[in-house]
């Protein structure tokens, strides 16, 4: 099969959370799987100093540019996967965020931003970029891209569209004026099309238009059709059901496997768990703790917004500190989050390790050095963290929700007697029942041979690319069947 998959960002080139993980690595698993997948993002600064030898394929003039906009084509870095970048230096080329500046506001042009990337989507979708090359279908990613189906739906010879939604709570909503400087067609300002409570969606462009929509998790697929986590699109994804499904994201082992990962103190397996705590006084050394090899260190890495219930956290911090435990949080996000917990870091130097900051490989130190995971996310599409603790042998703590509940067996006395227990699961994103997770956590830690096999289960699981790949290309066989 001919696929383009276009996205906003795409690791290692340029990366704000987990839709670059999937985007750096679906595509090389679907290249793989011998198919001729291309990926197309825009031309940051970063994306096209990351990307190595790049050369101009196509120059277009395109609406919404000042200037003609080329076409960039190289690699993603260490794979077959033939890129393409969008290099219009109007909108991509500046200092800052892919969508936003450097004090963490949204740019203002956003809409026009990538509406303009949406069109050159287009123009290669319909092989009019000069590559002689047409895809048979579009694999589109998150509100960015969300207008490419929209505007294919006016073509009559097109390829088929796939929508996948990695967070629908980001929603790409813009201003009356945006929709009229875009020139999108008028009968688009409705609410069956691209209105939204007197804003312009460009979501509901993936939504309404796409053959086909997909979120990054079974369970995520059917709870984005409640009123809890629609976010004011449930109706038109309930009507869109027949046409709506989910399929768990994958992890790159190469990239994260305790046997191999170049960022850790220590590499060690399931057979060598003794070398984790190596890491763990390396974790403990960075977050300026003392060097206790038994106090159990309970870690959280992401993004500090209420999504991830970091709150929930900082209203338990009285009672954890009641507990024989150690609490580290690695990460940026609200600023009022952040004073939290620096205070907390200040108030309880020896208890508490905070930095507020992105560090990759930091990240990955935490993972192999931690004993548990918190990750009480009040909704999780699909979460990559705990998919990661797993794999490092740090059981995650985890709310029943979305990709969470998909992936983490409980260990419920059940489930350890049948050694399928992986971690921790609670039932409600509320201070009480996560603390209730954490004492389970703590008696279970007090048995070291339990402990171990929990860890060693979790090791086990396989969560790689190669099964979420095959479901893709499962379904974009269904989608757009390949030729003869």
């Amino acid at each position: 099969m001919d696929i383009l998959f276009a996205s906003s960002e795409a690791h290692p080139l340029i990366k704000t959370g987990g839709l670059a993980d999937v985007s750096g690595s679906l595509p090389r698993a679907i290249r793989n799987s011998k198919q001729e997948i291309r990926l197309i993002l825009p031309a940051y600064p970063a994306a096209v100093k990351a990307a190595g030898t790049l050369k101009t394929i196509a120059t277009l003039k395109v609406t919404g540019a000042n200037n003609p906009v080329r076409l960039l084509q190289g690699r993603l870095p260490h794979t077959r996967v033939r890129l393409y970048l969008v290099d219009c230096p109007q909108y991509f080329d500046r200092e800052g965020g892919p969508y936003s500046k450097p004090d963490g506001t949204d740019w203002p042009d956003n809409a026009d931003r990538f509406a303009l990337f949406s069109r050159v989507i287009c123009a290669v979708a319909m092989n009019r970029a000069g590559l002689d090359w047409q895809p048979q279908l579009v694999h589109c990613n998150d509100w960015q891209t969300g207008l490419v189906p929209a505007l294919l739906s006016l073509e009559a010879e097109r390829p088929a569209t796939l929508f996948t939604i990695h967070n629908l709570a980001y929603q790409g909503l813009f201003d009356r004026p945006a929709f009229e400087r875009l020139g999108l067609p008028q009968t688009w300002w409705a609410m069956n099309y691209l209105e939204f409570y007197g804003h312009l969606s460009f979501i509901k462009g993936g939504l309404v238009f796409a053959d086909w929509i997909n979120t990054v998790s079974p369970r995520y697929a059917e709870e984005i059709c409640t009123p809890q986590f629609g976010c004011g699109l449930e109706g038109l994804l309930t009507r869109r059901k027949s046409h709506l499904s989910g399929i768990l994201n994958g992890v790159d082992y190469r990239i994260w496997s305790p046997s191999r990962d170049p960022l850790i103190a220590r590499r060690y397996t399931a057979r060598t768990l003794r070398l984790k705590l190596e890491n763990k006084r390396v974790l403990q050394a960075a977050f300026g703790l003392p060097d206790d090899p038994f106090v159990p260190v309970f870690a959280h890495v992401g993004r500090l917004v209420d999504q991830k219930g970091i709150d929930l956290i900082l209203d338990l911090l009285p009672q954890l500190l009641q507990r024989h435990l150690q609490l580290i949080i690695l990460g940026t996000g609200q600023s009022a989050l952040e004073a939290a917990l620096r205070d907390a870091g200040k108030q309880y130097p020896e208890r508490v390790g905070v930095r507020i900051e992105y560090d990759e490989a930091l990240s990955h130190q935490l993972e192999a050095g931690a004993d548990a995971f918190l990750m009480p996310s009040r909704f999780e599409p699909c979460g990559l963290n705990q998919l990661y603790s797993l794999r490092y042998g740090t059981p995650p703590i985890v709310n029943n929700t979305g990709g969470l509940a998909d992936s983490v067996t409980d260990a419920s006395s059940e489930n350890l007697a049948a050694a399928t227990a992986t971690g921790f699961v609670f039932n409600k994103p509320e201070p009480k029942p996560l603390l209730g997770a954490i004492d389970r956590a703590l008696d279970l830690y007090a048995e070291p041979d339990r402990w171990k096999q929990l860890m060693q289960t979790g090791m086990q699981q396989d969560f790689s690319w190669t099964r979420s790949a095959a479901a893709y290309l499962d379904l974009y066989t269904r989608l757009a069947p390949a030729s003869p």
